[in-house]
């Protein structure tokens, strides 16, 4: 069941978001908020979700509320990385998620924080640990990033590849499982409270289905995955996207709808804002109405068998 769809991933993240092409994220602003007026429509019981937000930073929300964006939403996400990339304790995280919760008069949840073993796979297992008890009492939705590693072959999403150093290859060690679906130490001490957050790569079907296997196994109720309006455009897109939400239907399943095709957007990047915002809205309602409507199974408006488009620019 599709219970939460979320609005990008990570907006103020270079890698997620080009900044240079919207430096004070007005265009991105109007591109959610029109999304999200189409999700209100078309699924008024799916909750809206910020894409979390990475670093945790109260000042981007404020500009966003300036923008009017907020207003529109129903819950705030973070993401945090404390034992890898951040500059503050893990021991913060209440703190923080309570600082949001407070000022912006909205639900948090954290949709995405992990330990990477790049150092140790021992890290990992202590880390869990240490977050568990911190995290379940401080947010509504956790999701743990991730069930399985970054496959060596593949390329992690940043801004800059592997110039960035270890801080690039940490993000091939999140898993509690290796690439290869073995299991790492930290597994025994995972609390299926915690959910999980798990991407898929473009028709990696064997990843989907040990995904869900595992997460039968584990017991969780609560996932997190994306489906790349990007890959929309793709052939095969849409009968992979409901791949996905198939294998997925039995939980309890927040999807994040983010990446701009390389041919619409204002440069050829993923990052790269739209030329037109109304076609990410358009997309988000495709998404909306052929997954989240209660009971739909197929959209009822539009085609299933390829994108098409609309300009919905005011």
């Amino acid at each position: 069941m599709i219970e939460a769809i979320m609005l990008w991933n990570e907006p103020n993240n270079l890698s997620h978001w080009d900044r240079d092409l919207d430096p004070d994220w007005s265009i991105f602003s109007r591109m959610a908020a029109l999304a999200a007026e189409e999700v209100r429509a078309t699924a008024p019981g799916v909750r809206i979700v910020l894409g979390g937000i990475s670093p945790i930073d109260p000042e981007f929300l404020r500009l966003l509320r300036r923008h009017g964006l907020l207003g529109r939403l129903d819950t705030i996400a973070l993401h945090g990385f404390p034992f890898d990339w951040n500059l503050w304790h893990p021991e913060d995280w209440p703190t923080k998620i309570e600082a949001i919760r407070e000022e912006f008069g909205m639900p948090v949840w954290v949709t995405e924080v992990g330990v990477s073993s790049w150092a140790s796979e021992h890290n990992v297992a202590w880390g869990l640990r240490r977050l568990t008890p911190i995290l379940k009492g401080a947010a509504e939705r956790v999701h743990w990033y991730s069930l399985f590693d970054l496959s060596p072959e593949r390329e992690a999403t940043t801004r800059h590849g592997a110039a960035e150093g270890s801080a690039y290859w940490r993000h091939f060690h999140f898993g509690l499982l290796r690439a290869d679906g073995s299991p790492k130490p930290a597994l025994q001490h995972f609390d299926p409270e915690l959910g999980i957050c798990q991407w898929f790569h473009f028709q990696d079907h064997d990843r989907l289905e040990g995904t869900v296997e595992w997460l039968h196994r584990l017991g969780v109720r609560h996932v997190r995955t994306g489906l790349s309006w990007a890959e929309w455009h793709l052939p095969g897109g849409v009968a992979w996207f409901d791949r996905i939400v198939e294998a997925l239907e039995p939980f309890q399943t927040t999807v994040t709808l983010c990446f701009t095709p390389p041919s619409v957007g204002i440069r050829p990047h993923h990052t790269s804002p739209p030329r037109d915002i109304g076609e990410f809205a358009y997309f988000t309602r495709w998404v909306a109405d052929r997954y989240a409507r209660r009971g739909a199974r197929a959209p009822r408006t539009m085609t299933s068998s390829s994108p098409a488009h609309r300009s919905t620019t005011p």
